[in-house]
């Protein structure tokens, strides 16, 4: 391990340490820097409110309870930004820290910032979310101009006081300048990355194989702006519109719309096609991904999903599975020609290209090699490590030394020829 004196201390509300995997992977990659990490993060369930996890030093505070509304997100981050300075105070005094790495959301996390600047600290964004356009899309009826614009402030106040901006990909970056006159030299981009597990035979669940059908696999936050409602219409256009009854559909995950979406499927009798197992972790993950034949990306259109990239979409092509989404800018950004795109929100549609997809397994496998190749080429988490220590230069001053390029691995799954239009594209 490299010596160094840097200290970090990173704030994180949406989930906590180290289920984070984005937190996680940079907290990772700069104790091997040599950087010593601390996080503040929420607990859940028996976590401890101090450990050391893989060398990060890791506090935490009691979560609130979740969030149902306006009001509950409100109440939420307001007890989060308090708690999380409290903590930061009891670090500073403990173990020091020369860098507040705040990631949002929320972007309220910009008042700790800004008070540790008085004293000499610096502040990184880390910009996560694009909290006014996540806000449209939960509350696109009941939204309010005001609510809108106090996130636009906040937004500007934290591009404003940063040091530097850490950007999940070029079209927040895009924003950051355009929005917020930010010069382009004062933000990185640090794609989200996964993973990808080793390039042999994965154990598969048989219960799923016994079924006999094709089994389509979504893995992800169940939110509202998620569009878990699209999905379910599209399955329901699948086996009542199109005939279907040769599927089965697994939907890992939870979150705020997890009730409607299990109500709705009731509603469209689609009970004995659809099973919704929670969140799925670990071995249980690696053997449920093995068993889809086609997983899917239901995010809808809007502003807020066209600028984002879903790390879904990576584990999924990590893992060598073929994508039916709608046709969303970031969306072809990630997957390339590993994906279907299909006309944003068109439930028909997307039905009508998961039948495509049950018929030619081919063209399943070829897809999937496609997005495979991308992530071992191009989107693995190890090709992101140079801008997140790049960035970390420049905030801390340091002399800039020339960063070894990740190095792909040994024999990389090759890309298949693909016939013109067979990806989608």
């Amino acid at each position: 391990m490299k010596k160094s004196s840097n200290r970090v201390l990173m704030l994180l509300e949406n989930q906590p340490y180290p289920q984070d995997h984005r937190v996680r992977r940079e907290a990772v990659a700069l104790v091997r820097e040599g950087y010593r990490v601390s996080v503040i993060c929420p607990a859940t369930g028996a976590q401890a409110c101090h450990e050391v996890v893989d060398d990060v030093r890791v506090h935490r505070f009691c979560a609130p309870p979740r969030a149902t509304g306006f009001l509950g997100y409100l109440w939420e981050y307001g007890y989060c930004t308090v708690m999380s300075f409290f903590l930061s105070l009891r670090v500073c005094w403990q173990e020091g820290f020369d860098v507040v790495h705040a990631h949002n959301p929320p972007d309220t996390f910009v008042f700790i910032g800004a008070f540790y600047k008085i004293f000499g600290k610096y502040f990184v964004f880390d910009h996560h979310d694009l909290s006014p356009e996540m806000y449209r899309a939960r509350f696109a009826n009941s939204g309010s101009k005001i609510v809108y614009k106090a996130l636009i402030l906040l937004e500007r106040l934290t591009c404003r006081f940063a040091d530097h901006i850490i950007a999940t990909n070029e079209s927040y970056k895009k924003i950051e300048i355009d929005r917020h006159n930010v010069p382009a030299e004062c933000i990185t981009v640090v794609r989200n990355g996964v993973e990808p597990p080793p390039d042999r035979p994965r154990p598969t669940e048989s219960g799923l194989r016994r079924k006999g059908k094709t089994i389509i696999g979504y893995l992800g936050v169940m939110g509202f702006q998620d569009g878990m409602d699209h999905l379910i219409r599209a399955l329901h256009h699948l086996r009542y519109d199109l005939d279907r009854r040769d599927f089965y559909c697994v939907l890992m995950g939870d979150g705020d719309a997890k009730a409607s979406v299990t109500k709705l499927t009731r509603e469209l009798r689609l009970n004995e096609h659809i099973w919704f197992p929670g969140l799925v972790h670990g071995d249980r993950l690696v053997r449920y991904l093995s068993a889809a034949d086609i997983c899917v990306d239901p995010d809808p259109g809007c502003e807020y999903n066209d600028c984002s990239t879903m790390i879904k979409i990576m584990e999924y092509m990590a893992y060598a599975k073929p994508i039916v989404a709608f046709d969303l800018r970031e969306n072809r950004v990630t997957a390339g020609g590993g994906a279907i795109y299909v006309k944003p929100n068109d439930e028909l549609a997307f039905a009508r290209a998961l039948a495509e997809l049950m018929d030619d397994p081919a063209k399943r496998v070829a897809m999937g090699m496609l997005g495979r190749h991308r992530i071992e080429t191009e989107l693995a988490w190890r090709y992101s490590i140079p801008n997140l220590l790049g960035a970390y230069r420049k905030v801390l001053r340091q002399p800039v030394v020339a960063e070894p390029r990740a190095i792909p691995r040994r024999n990389p799954v090759r890309p298949p020829t693909v016939r013109s239009g067979q990806a989608g594209m």
